[in-house]
C-alpha cells in the first residue's frame, strides 16, 4: 500500500498555491497563461499572479521576466510532503534564504 502524501502547508497559504506548484512542476514554469490554459486553476489572472508572487516570497517559486515562474528546490521539497511550509520567512523571490 502507497502512503498517503501530506503536505504541510502554511498559514498564508491558499487551495491555489498548490495546484500552481504542480503546474510550475509539470510544465517546467507557471504565468497567468499557462495556469489558465490547465484548466485546472479557476481563479483570474490577476489572483494567479499574486499567489506566484506569495510563493516566491516564501522561496517555492522562483521569478523569471515577464510574470514567469519557475519551481524552486523548496517548491519540489514541499510538493514532496518534505517540506514544513509554515517554517518558512520571506525572502528576496529568488529562494536564497533558508528556512526560519
Amino acid at each position: 500500500m502507497l502512503a498517503q502524501l501530506m503536505r504541510k502547508s502554511a498559514s498564508w497559504m491558499v487551495l491555489w498555491d498548490d495546484r500552481l506548484l504542480e503546474i510550475a512542476r509539470k510544465e517546467g514554469h507557471v504565468s497567468p497563461k499557462t495556469a489558465e490554459d490547465s484548466g485546472y486553476v479557476h481563479i483570474s489572472n490577476a489572483q494567479i499572479s499574486r499567489r506566484c508572487s506569495k510563493l516566491a516570497d516564501h522561496g517555492l517559486l522562483r521569478r523569471l521576466p515577464n510574470g514567469v515562474y519557475t519551481i524552486t528546490q523548496k517548491g519540489e521539497a514541499y510538493l514532496e510532503g518534505e517540506l514544513n511550509a509554515d517554517k518558512l520567512t520571506e525572502e528576496n523571490g529568488n529562494g536564497d534564504t533558508a528556512e526560519a
